[in-house]
């Protein structure tokens, strides 16, 4: 596999909504102009996560994980660069132009992309094998058509077989050049205790479990004759690719469903999920036969706050999952249980009604899982008070663990009523086993901290609740204490003024903020690129954190494209005038009475094609910087970028219904000057501290040099002096230092 060349590149990054493509991951709502949800990368009940799709960015405010398509998609799938940039060209039908890769580049080619690749051929192989051979197709095949699915179907899932011979998957990857090791971790193939190899699968259909990104991470197989000896379901080991515990099959097929329906319908097996979509229901899962996982729900519950768990007739089974629901009730989710006619399963139900049938009889006999599990564990009680005592403490246990206090007491006031037991006892229940759960949760944190601790593991650092919007307090605050100057580095110094004047640069680099008379007498735009560029090259200034200098001359080498960047926006603006002008056009023939009408609705509209064209190119040139470089090849540039773009609080309608607040694009021609003289008033307080050190260790000498102490205090006073003037530029009142530090106070 090659690397995908530049201008390819270009072409995904252009053609990658950020909305679209985290819409594949997360139920996003509209909120003002961006959108927000649950976030994917940790557990939340109040969304946090939110999506800018003018800056094609996103940004969980709690955690921090974020950026562009490509930093999303990276960091959601653990995927590469490269990965990353594959998969959003598959998604947007982009074709794929590559180079050949260097010999480095073969050797650092990711585990996980094997893997993947591994995977991706023995699913091709299985299908065929399905459909081509005659073994699958009279065995395989055959049984898939007696258990009543379509071809549609077949092929949606991407259904296969495996023939029944010892390592035919196995020879033939050695033949495709596959490597026995990533077979072996994948778990196509096993091997016995003698070193021999065999394929795992063999003699079986095959479903594959795809995540959610649409990658083919595990398969599980299904044994079809009698006599095969072992499990009737074989299923793939763990890797670094398939964590049972975070996967739900048939989430990949069903989240378009479930995100148009805000619900998911959860069933037990394989056939159970595509049954049900052949009948028309398509917001279904399953988990495969095992108990509900947290890691399941969270991933459920970036898509829908509703589920509804689809039980047979086995009074058994359900009491045995119970656990699950109350799972899913903790993480906040709306859950609802729907139980077949006797003899009746999903697959079975969906098989023998009609699509109309079987949403008529979820929505008629779906019930609410807390009075579902009383009236389950009610059965067969009597008037045995010890089994209603246990029934009650059960039913406690489920209300207590909603985190929802309004639906918690709705349940408690409903409980009270069903059970016939008063209401303040089962409140006090209620609290009791609340403080309970939340003892043990502090119990299971501690002992991992010292597990940790004893292990010599380092603990994860704590992310805060929330960041502020800005980069840096003190990127505002020019004035900088004497005490933190000497605690620290210049460039701990200095970092939060070059954060300041970098995010400038990069959420309005190409925007022009000035007019320069040329040699000529014409007036050339200067952008706040070049502003700041020749600013800091008056005064020899280079930034001092090495992460910004890198970004600041990446941002700068955009202006050698930007130019032809440029033009292909305005062909771009051009086609979208051309489209309003010919809807406007279509209107005013279609309403307009009188030639006056007509001539006075053109102009308008004129007017109006004239603004859309206008806006589009200035909307590209304010968001050209922090696009291209959110989705660099550097993952450094592609973090810091997306942390200093994205603001997390927008104003309020109503604080701005009556008056106009000027915004901070509007406020540049002033902010960005007085960023640059912060910068500079903070590197002359830098060196009025080494000038004043410098004076001290003269002065502590048996016998200081005269000469050499008016030669520092020359340059002491040349630098208070430029100080003064400083601070007059940006309002300050300064107290004159002394040689232990600057006092300084605003006015």
């Amino acid at each position: 596999m090659g690397r995908i060349d530049q201008e390819t590149v270009q072409r995904i990054l252009d053609a990658a909504d950020i909305v679209d493509v985290v819409s594949d991951f997360v139920s996003l709502k509209r909120r003002g102009a961006n959108y927000i949800g649950l976030c994917p990368f940790h557990n939340e009940r109040t969304p946090s996560f939110s999506v800018s799709k003018s800056k094609g960015i996103c940004k969980c405010f709690s955690c921090g994980k974020g950026g562009s398509a490509v930093n999303f998609i990276m960091q959601l799938e653990q995927m590469s660069y490269q990965e990353a940039l594959r998969y959003l060209a598959k998604k947007y039908n982009i074709e794929i132009k590559e180079r050949e890769l260097t010999d480095k580049e073969r050797e650092t080619a990711s585990e996980r992309e094997a893997l993947f690749a591994v995977n991706e051929f023995a699913l091709l192989h299985f299908e065929h094998n399905l459909l081509e051979t005659p073994e699958g197709v009279n065995i395989g095949l055959s049984y898939f058509r007696q258990r009543g699915l379509s071809d549609a179907m077949i092929k949606r899932f991407h259904l296969g077989y495996s023939l029944d011979k010892r390592d035919e998957l196995l020879q033939e990857a050695r033949r495709k050049g596959y490597r026995d090791e990533n077979l072996l971790t994948t778990g196509l193939v096993g091997r016995t205790d003698k070193g021999e190899y065999y394929d795992r699968f063999r003699g079986r259909v095959i479903y594959p479990v795809f995540s959610i990104s649409g990658k083919v991470v595990a398969f599980g197989g299904r044994v079809l004759r009698k006599d095969k000896p072992g499990g009737k379901y074989v299923n793939s080991p763990e890797s670094v690719i398939y964590s049972k515990s975070h996967e739900l099959y048939g989430l990949y097929q069903a989240k378009p469903a479930i995100v148009r329906k805000n619900k998911c319908i959860i069933v037990e097996g394989y056939m159970d999920v595509i049954s049900m979509h052949q009948s028309g229901i398509e917001n279904v899962v399953a988990s495969s036969g095992t108990s509900l996982t947290e890691g399941q729900i969270r991933l459920l519950h970036r898509f829908t706050e509703n589920v509804t768990v689809i039980y047979d007739s086995d009074a058994a089974g359900i009491k045995a999952s119970l656990r699950g629901i109350d799972m899913l009730l903790a993480e906040g989710l709306n859950v609802k249980v729907l139980q077949l006619p006797d003899g009746d399963d999903p697959d079975s139900f969906a098989q023998t009604h009609s699509s109309s049938e079987v949403e008529e009889y979820l929505e008629k006999h779906e019930v609410d899982f807390v009075k579902f599990k009383m009236n389950i564990l009610l059965d067969g009680v009597g008037d045995d008070p010890i089994k209603w005592s246990k029934v009650t403490s059960d039913i406690v246990r489920s209300i207590a663990v909603i985190p929802d206090d309004i639906s918690r007491n709705a349940y408690i006031k409903e409980c009270c009523y069903s059970l016939g037991v008063d209401e303040k006892v089962l409140l006090n229940e209620v609290n009791k086993s609340r403080m309970a759960i939340r003892e043990q949760e502090f119990k299971r944190i501690q002992q991992e901290k010292t597990r940790a601790m004893n292990s010599g593991q380092q603990q994860p650092e704590q992310q805060p609740a929330e960041q502020p919007e800005q980069p840096s307090e003190a990127a505002t605050e020019y004035v900088v204490s004497a005490d933190i100057r000497k605690s620290t580095n210049r460039s701990a110094v200095l970092e939060p003024f070059e954060k300041q004047l970098l995010r400038y640069i990069l959420k309005y680099g190409m925007v022009t903020i000035c007019d320069r008379e040329s040699e000529d007498g014409s007036e050339d735009p200067v952008s706040v690129m070049d502003f700041v560029e020749m600013e800091l090259a008056a005064d020899e200034i280079e930034f001092t954190t090495s992460a910004y200098k890198k970004i600041l001359d990446m941002a700068l080498s955009l202006r050698e494209r930007y130019a032809e960047d440029l033009s292909a926006a305005g062909e771009r603006a051009m086609e979208k005038r051309t489209d309003e002008w010919i809807r406007g056009e279509e209107a005013i023939r279609l309403e307009a009475i009188t030639m006056d009408d007509i001539k006075l609705r053109e102009k308008k509209l004129l007017e109006h094609c004239d603004q859309v064209y206008e806006d589009y190119l200035f909307d590209f040139s304010v968001n050209y910087v922090e696009r291209r470089l959110s989705s660099s090849d550097d993952s450094e540039a592609r973090d810091i970028t997306a942390e200093l773009v994205m603001e997390k609080h927008q104003l309020s309608k109503i604080h701005t219904k009556f008056a106009h607040v000027e915004t901070e694009l509007e406020q540049l021609t002033q902010l960005l000057p007085r960023s640059i003289f912060e910068l500079k008033n903070a590197i002359l307080l830098c060196d009025i501290d080494d000038v004043q050190e410098e004076l001290k260790h003269e002065y502590s000498l048996q016998s200081p040099d005269k000469f050499r102490l008016k030669e520092i205090m020359e340059r002491l006073g040349r630098m208070l002096q430029l100080r003064a003037e400083f601070a007059k530029r940006m309002g300050e009142r300064v107290v004159t230092p002394g040689v232990k530090g600057v006092n300084r106070s605003r006015k």
